[in-house]
């Protein structure tokens, strides 16, 4: 690749969620594209054009892309232009980033890198991993001029920029939203430009890697806080008895007041994970976003109390105890899709299977199968639910539940954590 040439060959390493959409998208525009997983099932599923995740119009890309050979999977890096690194962050101990995966990734490309390579994270990271990515390999190739803050040029390019789709709208988002891209120094962010520009219709927004690493953060702790000042009106509006879903479409009615949707808490991979990464890196100051997510976090377990109590209320009225029917309506962390991961209304169903003794019941029509996570309880048809269960409550704003005001059964108890029309 001479020295301003569109990167011909691309790799991708990751290929899960963002991974493998990205990837897929970049061969499309028929460019090269290594594929990188150390999961050697997902890289032979790739490699027959199939694929191991679940994302709308994802499946026909990768099945024409590696049909025509743009789009080849391995478990084990190869030269490439540029390497885009799209791995997990997790979690360990007390809400301290792992960036293990990170490390991993940098280390197994470390040997194949070359002059003039193009090395993007895209992986959602603390302020400061970028740089320490720059540090990593700079141990590993000291035959290589590393970028550093401020510097002018250098034989590698280095550069962070943050993923910002949506679940089920990856394919189309990963093109049509505008992309930050934050350089180690100013070249690296124009060599990384030449990559998305391969395929983002979007703006290209340059800036530092430390920004581009705190704008990914701040766009979801800015949701979480508003999520979390909704979940804590709903907790308010209990305790004086007043209608929370009523209160917040008032409220809204000022034109300059847009309040968001109480709900069973915040699940999915990023608004519950990523506001932890801002307060473990300045906890003295991440007063607001360190509190809305204990807020967030709290929000499943006063649900839990909701639905014991109205037992408790059926119970009370003659029925024995654990032959109460409770029907659970929704597991999945957000309407209208099949995820269950981090989903607040998944750990609901947990602690209710684990800790009261009820006859239960689950309503969630994206899938086929109950989580081997939930030790008891079956799936039941939302007809059946209604019809048979003492205590209903619901937990996600499924369009099967909502189409029409849900009729519970003479006697039952209705506990809506999500504004059915039927509450209002």
């Amino acid at each position: 690749m001479t020295h301003n040439a569109t990167p011909s060959t691309v790799s991708v390493i990751g290929l899960g969620y963002i991974g493998l959409p990205t990837a897929a998208v970049l061969a499309s525009r028929q460019v090269k594209v290594i594929g990188v997983d150390i999961n050697q099932n997902a890289v032979d599923t790739i490699n027959r054009g199939a694929i191991h995740i679940v994302e709308p119009g994802l499946e026909q890309i990768v099945q024409s892309v590696v049909k025509e050979g743009w789009l080849r999977a391995t478990t084990t890096p190869e030269p490439a232009d540029a390497f885009l690194i799209a791995v997990p962050t997790p979690f360990k101990g007390d809400y301290e980033p792992d960036l293990s995966y990170i490390r991993a990734a940098t280390e197994a490309i470390a040997p194949v890198l070359r002059p003039g390579n193009i090395v993007i994270l895209e992986s959602t990271s603390p302020v400061g991993t970028t740089e320490q990515m720059v540090q990593w390999l700079s141990e590993l190739r000291h035959d290589l001029k590393l970028p550093l803050q401020g510097s002018v040029d250098s034989d590698v390019y280095v550069a962070y920029c943050p993923e910002r789709v949506l679940p089920g709208q990856v394919v189309r988002e990963l093109v049509a939203n505008d992309r930050i891209v934050g350089g180690i120094n100013p070249i690296s962010a124009q060599k990384a430009k030449s990559v998305y520009s391969l395929f983002v219709e979007g703006q290209l927004l340059e800036t530092n890697a430390r920004t581009a690493e705190m704008s990914k953060l701040t766009e979801n702790a800015f949701r979480d806080v508003n999520i979390a000042f909704a979940n804590e009106l709903s907790l308010i509006c209990d305790k004086l008895q007043i209608n929370v879903w009523e209160l917040i479409d008032l409220a809204n009615h000022h034109p300059r007041v847009k309040i968001l949707q109480p709900g069973a808490g915040v699940g999915g991979h990023c608004i519950a994970v990523d506001p932890w990464f801002i307060v473990n890196k300045t906890p003295e100051q991440a007063r607001l976003t360190r509190t809305a997510r204990e807020v967030n976090d709290s929000k499943p377990h006063w649900v839990f109390g909701q639905i014991e109590a109205a037992i408790h209320q059926v119970e009370a009225h003659g029925t024995p105890k654990g032959k109460v029917k409770v029907a659970l309506l929704g597991l999945a962390f957000k309407p209208n899709i099949d995820d269950l991961r981090e989903s607040p209304a998944l750990h609901i169903a947990q602690e209710i299977s684990e800790r009261i003794d009820c006859e239960l019941s689950f309503v969630e029509p994206f899938v086929d199968e109950l989580p081997a996570s939930l030790k008891r309880g079956e799936l039941a048809t939302l007809s059946d639910a209604l019809s048979q269960a003492d205590v209903v409550a619901v937990l996600v704003k499924h369009s099967l539940f909502t189409e029409a005001p849900l009729r519970v059964k003479e006697g039952a108890r209705l506990v809506d954590v999500v504004g059915m029309p039927s509450s209002h």
